[in-house]
């Protein structure tokens, strides 16, 4: 992950914050400011090991509950409103439903799958309209784990449809260059695996500082379906014979009701 100290950062939904303060002992930026889904309250008693007090001695501006599905949140960002050059969403996840009543209203409508795709896709269209500087790089990472289900979000795929910030490319996130950050479970306080990270970059421009840096995977070139991450297809015959397997029509009715969240949420705003 590239950062310029230069820059003006904003880290959402960092859990314990140990991102927001190993970043801001890593490379000291300009300004950072710092948020959190859950209250300050939540945070301490979830996560006894939290980095708010080191981040608030450093006069670090932290908001607490956060959620970048709300336009209100963003709006409380009062004086610091378009002034970022780059916003950061590492490892998101939607919150876990408590108990099996919660997880079935909750997904009544839509799957899993697509919950957490409507969750990036709101971040980066409501980063673009209320936090990123028009005048600047105009950065949103998304850092995710190359792993199911998180690979099954096509995030470089059809996740910014209908938002004018495209996929630029991707680089590798290198835990080991931000010392003390855990990424934690969700609602739990534990750590989990450092799996090996991608981080994901939108912007409504190409980026020059980075243009050396970021890389298009393969799949997405001809030949290959980007959905299933599958090919080069040799021929005709192989590729037909993948597009009819079950895996391909499993990835595709993910798509499918990804495309029709984007028609309901589009109609209702």
């Amino acid at each position: 992950m590239y950062l310029n100290p230069n820059w003006n950062i904003l880290t959402v939904g960092d859990g314990d914050l140990s991102f927001s303060n190993a970043l801001y002992n890593h490379i000291k930026p300009q300004k950072l400011v710092a948020s959190t889904f859950d209250a300050a309250a939540t945070l301490t008693e979830k996560y006894p090991d939290n980095a708010l007090a080191s981040l608030k001695a450093h006069n670090v501006n932290v908001l607490n509950e956060f959620d970048v599905t709300n336009t209100q949140c963003w709006q409380q960002l009062a004086e610091h409103l378009n002034s970022f050059d780059v916003v950061i969403f590492q490892f998101p996840l939607i919150p876990a439903f408590i108990g099996r009543d919660a997880f079935e209203k909750n997904t009544r409508n839509n799957s899993m799958n697509v919950l957490n795709r409507a969750l990036l896709h709101q971040f980066i269209k409501y980063a673009n309209e209320f936090a990123l500087n028009p005048q600047g790089p105009g950065l949103c990472y998304i850092t995710s784990k190359d792993v199911k289900p998180y690979r099954e979000w096509n995030i470089e795929g059809s996740l910014n449809t209908h938002l004018n910030a495209a996929y630029q490319g991707q680089m590798p996130f290198d835990i080991s260059r931000f010392d003390g950050y855990k990424i934690r479970n969700v609602d739990r306080d534990k750590h989990v695996k450092d799996t090996s990270g991608i981080t994901y970059v939108f912007s409504e421009n190409t980026p020059p500082e980075l243009s050396d840096m970021l890389t298009t995977p393969n799949y997405l070139t001809d030949d290959y379906c980007p959905l299933c991450r599958v090919g080069p297809f040799l021929a005709d015959e192989d590729k037909n014979k993948h597009f009819s397997a079950k895996k391909h029509q499993q990835m595709l009715k993910l798509e499918q009701d990804w495309q029709q969240w984007l028609t309901a949420f589009y109609k209702s705003n």
